[in-house]
């Protein structure tokens, strides 16, 4: 059996698959030079691009704030519906790396709006605008001395807003309220 393809081995009343190791490929062979540390020239390129963060953030909060203007303009399509979950997920995994941490408590919430809402179009718009504002908000009023606590505040109301309506629109299937009123996986954060 080569490490790099699958390999099945039959028995009478199974089979056991043993998956390709493609992570041989990633690693290198080759030893490290004395004092290199890869995590450490990752955090060095990082802190060369964090020049760009502030713009790369500003990007992505236009294109919420476009994906927020054609559910708008045509309602809840998937596209629409796609786009406008994309870019708020988007916001939700990079806003920490770009040294924005305060906007992902907003975005995650718009996430989880658009997640577990059984008709989207059932979705207040007036919720969705509250959504995408605070991010907007949280980002370009990053640099105050109280806009971690001010971003805490504001995504955890968000949060209670979109769970009461999550619940009130999803009372009749349980399974989804389960997940809408079980403990969050990660714990609360300010910035």
């Amino acid at each position: 059996m080569s490490k790099d393809n699958p390999a099945t081995q039959t028995f009478a009343d199974h089979e056991v698959i043993t998956p390709a190791n493609k992570l041989r490929k990633a690693v290198s062979s080759v030893p490290l030079a004395p004092g290199d540390d890869p995590v450490a020239r990752a955090e060095r390129a990082l802190e060369d691009l964090s020049s760009e963060f502030a713009g790369w953030m500003q990007t992505e909060c236009e294109r919420l704030d476009q994906a927020r203007s054609e559910v708008k303009r045509q309602g809840f399509t998937k596209t629409t519906k796609d786009a406008l979950f994309h870019a708020a997920h988007d916001i939700k995994g990079e806003a920490d790396t770009f040294g924005y941490p305060g906007v992902t408590g907003a975005a995650e919430s718009l996430c989880r709006l658009l997640e577990h809402a059984p008709d989207a179009t059932r979705i207040p718009l007036q919720l969705i605008d509250q959504h995408v504002d605070a991010v907007r908000a949280i980002y370009r009023e990053y640099e105050r001395s109280d806009a971690a606590e001010l971003a805490f505040s504001l995504s955890r109301r968000l949060r209670e807003v979109t769970d009461e309506f999550l619940i009130h629109v999803n009372r009749h299937r349980p399974d989804v309220l389960e997940l809408i009123q079980g403990p969050p996986l990660a714990p609360d954060q300010i910035g």
